[in-house]
């Protein structure tokens, strides 16, 4: 049973503290002396308590004892109302998040040392793909992981008698980073702020503030600052080095959070600026479909006709809807590589796709995209520097009629064909439909024994 003394005592100094913390600009207070807590016989891991969840939030019932180490501190305002913790000093393997309201935790539960947390009555959830413990919020029915008042906190946290020690963080690269690593301290090497964002500051004035990080490979990375922070006004170095954070993210994005400006090392010139974006009229699309049997089953198909493998960074392809002349969707297919000789296959929906055609295109553009044609539509195809490369169809025309009309059938590129055209020329295409109208093939075609998605020939 923890001592009534210790209680009052640890009720009083965070009382005190949290008062302080309000009143005082200087904020380098001296750690309060043996607030701490041995002899709970810890029952549960991070990992044990993960597999717990269930997928939704609930309150812990069973007198589980975690311990965990402390990684994040809030002593330069980078981080407020919440501790992160971990499950080893090297190496980790899990972290989880506590949501606490508490300023200056840092004073209570310093970074290194090990604190032991009685689980039940705690509310514990996952967001995001982070696993988080703490109070209870609800929200129009809606139950989350809230904040856990301070003077709850003594009945709950536990800072360890034993001193704390330094923490070694995991050294990984940008594409390494996942799920696994979320909470747990991270060192990357080789990185520098993205050039279009030098010479700002960490942090907009009060604002949350993500800046973007990039290795050589032009991997990226967001790291995220307070607008709170001591060193929100500083400018972001412009050189190269290494970065320590806590690992966190929010519905898209990873993002590093430091603790401090020591975390950051940056004293090697910036990567040689690497070349990444192309333009060739070798790429073109070379064939259209929209099965007269599936819907499910309609795609777009690019083919490179060149001898050299091509980055697709920056390039458009785009959908004009019916008569349209503003674009009605598009998409952009940075991040592909098309090699040479061979094509690239986009469909709407990729899980129909593969049950189609027995394999998974190479790219999922969703409903009503540049993809999901029904045969009436008109396409444009724009390298990374905006200039048109191919064209199927006239953009302002509806196709209904015409000679680019490709529904129920497809529209193939003719082999002798060897790149894109920004103009488009009937005689280049084989078309089948249903109406055969203006030189067309009265054809209908059916998925997915008429089609031939990634072959080209």
């Amino acid at each position: 049973m923890v001592n009534i003394k210790n209680d009052l005592l640890y009720s009083f100094l965070i009382g005190c503290f949290v008062l302080l913390s309000n009143c005082v600009a200087d904020k380098n207070f001296d750690v309060p002396d043996k607030l701490c807590k041995d002899g709970l016989e810890v029952n549960i891991t991070i990992e044990d308590l993960k597999n717990r969840y269930v997928g939704q939030v609930f309150q812990i019932q069973e007198n589980l004892i975690l311990e965990a180490v402390v990684i994040s501190s809030d002593k330069e305002g980078n981080f407020f109302s919440v501790l992160h913790c971990q499950d080893k000093y090297e190496n980790p393997e899990h972290g989880i998040q506590i949501e606490i309201e508490l300023q200056d935790s840092h004073l209570f539960y310093p970074e290194g040392s090990r604190i032991v947390i009685k689980l039940k009555g705690l509310y514990f959830g996952k967001s995001r793909g982070v696993y988080k413990i703490g109070g209870v919020f609800t929200s129009f029915g809606n139950v989350s992981v809230g904040r856990l008042p301070a003077l709850s906190l003594k009945q709950h946290l536990f800072l360890s008698c034993t001193e704390a020690k330094e923490l070694k963080p995991k050294l990984i690269t940008i594409p390494e980073i996942n799920d696994t690593l979320l909470n747990t301290l991270i060192t990357i090497n080789d990185v520098e702020f993205s050039q279009e964002i030098l010479g700002l500051s960490f942090a907009e004035k009060k604002e949350e503030t993500d800046r973007s990080l990039e290795d050589c490979e032009g991997n990226k990375l967001f790291v995220r600052n307070s607008g709170y922070s001591d060193f929100q006004e500083q400018i972001m170095p412009s050189l190269r080095g290494s970065i320590t954070g806590v690992l966190s993210r929010d519905t898209k994005n990873y993002q590093l959070i430091i603790r401090r400006l020591e975390d950051i090392s940056f004293s090697e010139e910036r990567c040689e600026e690497m070349v990444d974006e192309f333009t060739s009229t070798s790429i073109f699309i070379s064939e259209l479909a929209d099965p007269d049997n599936n819907s499910s089953g309609r795609y777009v198909e690019l083919y490179n006709s060149g001898e050299t493998s091509l980055s697709l960074k920056g390039w458009l392809l785009q959908r004009f809807t019916n008569s349209n002349t503003e674009v009605s969707s598009e998409v952009d297919l940075s991040g592909l590589i098309i090699e040479p000789n061979s094509t690239l296959v986009l469909a709407s929906h990729a899980e129909d796709f593969n049950s189609i055609y027995g394999f998974f295109p190479d790219l999922e553009v969703g409903a009503n995209g540049p993809a999901d044609s029904n045969g009436d539509d008109n396409l444009v195809l724009l390298d990374a520097f905006g200039t048109v490369i191919d064209v199927f169809g006239v953009v302002g025309e509806d196709g209904s009629g015409t000679n680019h009309e490709f529904e129920d059938g497809r529209a193939v590129r003719k082999s002798n064909v060897l790149k894109g055209n920004p103009t488009y020329i009937f005689f280049e295409w084989i078309i089948t439909n249903d109406t055969g109208g203006s030189g067309t093939i009265h054809n209908p075609q059916v998925a997915p024994d008429d089609y031939s998605p990634g072959y080209h020939n």
